[in-house]
């Protein structure tokens, strides 16, 4: 595979004019963006609704109709969406192959993370008050804190341009056959002064269902048009309030809430007449009456003379998610006398802060130190119905709680060896202290239910880069860049027993990985190509085994995992013509992954790196052929992926105990979509658009079908 790679890297940089660089473009930021909020990507910025390599812009998230993180994100190259399937069915993202876990997920430049399994559900992000999504891929900066193994996703916010700026906007969403599904909304009002700046903005997305598509056919538990428990409900508040006294420094306050509520589809495949533990998937009635989100954060930069910057960061986040779980489809009872049946709320709290300081040792030479800092607070209870008869309140555990600090120091030095040619190199030491983990349940060793603590272990990582520029002239240039990264273990992948199938692994160590890239850009006339292949070694990674002499069902995490994660990406924007702009792009990845053997585990019978592509592709016009009037065609196409079918058979040996995994290639498709919009004024625009055309009928998840055909219909004042 190695030699596959090299010989990739060399087709590559020998390709005719493949000269081709992402260097960080500072010039070329986009006016509205918060620029506190940013993080360091090198991606050279996007105008209108083109795609870049590493960012996408609210005009784009806007023109193509991209409601959510998740499915925003997915049209910048080498990033994929997925469907986690199951009970949960979360919306996922994927940045090369990594997922969730070792790629870390910011709010201008904040991390919003959830200690104790840290699954974020990206579909509860909104897009609306976002000036522009930025993916660090491979190469993420030591500056921007600890975790980005894999590279790093940060949702910045707008801030206001003008003296008065205001926003409105709604959607009305419809189904296939042109049923009401839901409806979309925002505001947005600001002001920009010489010396402060303030806005207010507020954004709603409500989905009464989703239709599946025509090709469907109906199951047992699920007869199709509109699926069954797809509502939900998001809304997000953004307040700023800045001050910015010249033209270096800026101290900004923010405030931002989003409140989540959703119902969970139930799979489309599931036998619901087969009891819990038989090895048969049985349908788990779940819905999230909260999922909510809430950060103030300070954030500043203060030039120190004319060689020197300090910026800031101060902040408190807090989650609350509570998870219902219930007898039947209706949602409405809670009296089944088994263990699924719950209510689980968690309460996340976290504090925090950075510093940095760069200083120009010379014209061509600048250092950076930065710290970071943060405590995590986790609070979890339950209350189970485990037998209505003898006792129909239920039992409520009481509350347990885990805490943890974290830490990194980081340096970067920035050297230009002459205006075309500058090299960074960058070092950070992360670690994690562990104060309090806590469980109710039987103490290894003890009797009776109890809070006990489990043994506390604390771990730290080092990690380093280093990334060499070469950029002749503006429309050319290649960067060639290695990075060393890690990331953390969370409080469940430590410390979860899964109700009692799982051991503990209070000692388990940081996963990491070797991330290599070669890529640039080119431009000549109208086009522009950028391009990058990348390979990434995967060493310590987590993954489930079960010890020799345990029972059947009991496994334990361990660092035993090894893979490696290579491909290519090639993005191409051209403006035949004033009225006409095209633009596509590609990614081809490929993963595979071993568990080293260990003395005294037994490795899993099956496993599989799932939910990634091999190919994935996006192709959008642009095209005005009349003043005030624009259509934008698209098309998405997707490869095949590995999923984790719902089924497994039980054993021969064993009805009761379900079999190995299976595993499956699906999930491809080709999606069109298409929006009209008229500009009936400066100040007002209608639109209309549609997406999957075709109605094409395809599963992520095993089970779990994606949406059908979609109609929106769109308005929108700015003043």
């Amino acid at each position: 595979m190695k030699a596959r790679l090299l010989g990739a890297v060399c087709a590559f940089a020998c390709l005719p004019g493949a000269a081709m660089a992402q260097e960080a473009d500072t010039a070329n930021a986009t006016e509205g963006n918060f620029r506190l909020g940013e993080i360091i990507v090198t991606g050279t910025r996007p105008q209108g609704v083109a795609i870049g390599s590493e960012t996408l812009g609210q005009d784009a998230i806007e023109a193509f109709n991209r409601v959510s993180l998740e499915d925003a994100a997915n049209l910048i190259p080498g990033v994929s969406a997925g469907n986690s399937g199951g009970s949960r069915n979360e919306r996922l993202l994927f940045v090369r192959g990594f997922d969730r876990f070792q790629v870390p997920v910011s709010i201008d430049g904040i991390r919003v993370y959830l200690p104790a399994d840290n699954r974020l559900d990206y579909g509860r992000f909104l897009t609306a008050d976002v000036a522009e999504i930025q993916v660090a891929k491979g190469y993420a900066s030591v500056l921007d804190g600890p975790g980005a193994m894999g590279g790093s996703v940060n949702l910045v916010t707008r801030k206001p341009t003008k003296a008065l700026e205001i926003e409105a906007r709604g959607q009305l969403d419809l189904g296939r056959d042109v049923d009401y599904a839901g409806y979309s909304a925002f505001g947005l009002i600001g002001t920009r002064q010489d010396t402060w700046y303030a806005q207010a903005s507020y954004a709603r997305n409500f989905r009464d269902h989703w239709d599946l598509p025509g090709g469907f056919v109906p199951t047992a538990n699920e007869d199709g048009g509109e699926r069954d428990l797809s509502r939900t409900e998001d809304s997000r508040i953004n307040v700023k309030l800045g001050y910015t006294p010249n033209a270096t420094d800026e101290y900004a306050i923010s405030y931002t809430r989003q409140d989540g509520s959703k119902y969970a589809p139930v799979s489309t495949t599931d036998d619901i007449v087969q009891p819990i533990g038989v090895g048969y998937p049985t349908p788990r009635y779940w819905s999230w009456p909260d999922w909510d989100i809430e950060n103030i954060y300070f954030l500043s930069t203060t030039a120190l003379g004319d060689q020197a910057t300090f910026k800031t960061r101060i902040y408190r986040n807090k989650f609350f998610n509570m998870l219902r779980s219930f007898d039947d489809r209706t949602l409405s009872t809670q009296n089944a006398p088994q263990p699924r049946v719950f209510n689980s709320p968690y309460y996340d709290e976290a504090w925090g802060g950075s510093a940095e300081l760069a200083v120009d040792l010379t014209p061509a030479d600048r250092l950076t130190l930065a710290f970071h800092y943060r405590r995590d607070k986790h609070i979890e209870e339950q209350q189970t119905f485990p037998d209505v008869a003898n006792d129909p309140d239920g039992t409520t555990e009481p509350p347990q709680e885990n805490l943890e600090d974290t830490f990194s120091f980081a340096v970067e030095n920035r050297l230009a060896f002459t205006p075309a040619l500058s090299l960074t190199v960058g070092a950070s030491f992360d670690w994690r202290d562990i104060k309090k983990a806590e469980e109710y349940g039987t103490p290894p060793g003890g009797s009776g239910n109890q809070i006990f603590s489990y043994p506390l272990a604390n771990t730290s990582a080092y990690n380093w880069q280093g990334r060499l520029d070469w950029a002749p002239d503006e429309a050319n240039g290649m960067h060639l860049s290695i990075s060393r990264r890690s990331r953390f273990p969370t409080i469940f992948e430590r410390f979860s027993t899964q109700f009692g199938t799982a051991a503990s692994n209070p000692g388990l160590l940081p996963e990491r990985a070797t991330n290599i890239e070669l890529g640039g850009h080119t431009t000549a006339g109208p086009l522009r190509l950028e391009g990058a292949v990348f390979y990434s070694d995967i060493d310590r990674a987590i993954v489930s085994v079960r010890p020799v002499g345990s029972s059947t069902t009991t496994t334990r995490r361990e660092n035993l995992g090894n893979g490696e994660y290579y491909g290519a990406e090639l993005s191409a924007t051209a403006q035949l013509l004033p009225s006409f702009q095209i633009g596509a792009n590609y990614s081809y990845i490929r993963r595979s992954f071993k568990i080293s053997p260990q003395p005294g585990s037994i490795l899993p019978a099956a496993f599989e790196l799932t939910d990634v592509p091999t190919h994935k592709a996006f192709v959008y016009a642009n095209w005005e052929p009349v003043a005030g009037l624009s259509i934008v065609p698209t098309v998405e196409f997707a490869s095949d992926r590995t999923i984790l079918a719902s089924y497994a058979p039980p054993l021969a040996s064993a009805p009761t105990v379900a079999g190995p995994p299976v595993y499956y290639r699906g999930g491809s498709y080709v999606n069109a979509s298409l929006r009209i919009n008229y500009a009936i004024t400066e100040q007002i625009e209608l639109g209309v658009g549609a997406r999957n055309l075709f109605d094409d009928y395809y599963e992520l998840a095993d089970g779990y079908p994606e949406p059908g055909r979609s109609i929106f219909v769109t308005a929108r004042v700015r003043y």
